[in-house]
């Protein structure tokens, strides 16, 4: 399914709907250039599970781990990570297959761990659609 975003707060807000429905097992994979609104999302992601706290990316810890909400929150960004073995050594599969949801930016990176369930979001600029356009595009595999 597509959307069109017109600035961060219709960004903001589809990711806060996803994470309102948004249950255990779940790993949302993100994807987009830099600037395009990833961050953003998973801020509104984290309001939708009842998340208070600020919400950053964790370029260089690879995982930040919220718990206020109504489930963890496992938030990734695994654009510095130069073999796909560091994976392994932060344990990745305890989030993956725990008790909470993942958003994996970067995703494309490490695509051979994603498993095939996994809701894939790609948030792409037009700026022939202006400047703070945004098309992001959702693929569930679980709705056909």
């Amino acid at each position: 399914m597509d959307y069109d975003s017109y600035g961060w707060n219709d960004t903001f807000k589809l990711g806060e709907e996803m994470g309102r429905n948004a249950g255990k097992g779940q790993i949302i994979c993100l994807n987009g250039d830099l600037g395009t609104g990833k961050t953003v999302f998973t801020q509104g992601f984290a309001k939708g599970l009842g998340i208070e706290e600020p919400v950053s990316s964790p370029t260089f810890t690879i995982v930040q781990v919220y718990d206020e909400g109504r489930i963890p929150l496992y938030h990734f960004d695994v654009y510095r990570i130069a073999d796909i073995d560091e994976m392994d050594e932060i344990g990745y599969e305890d989030y993956f297959f725990g008790d909470g949801v993942c958003i994996v930016e970067w995703s494309e990176l490490i695509y051979d761990l994603i498993p095939d369930y996994a809701i894939k979001v790609t948030i792409e600029k037009d700026n022939d659609k202006g400047f703070d356009y945004r098309k992001i595009r959702v693929d569930n595999p679980l709705e056909g």
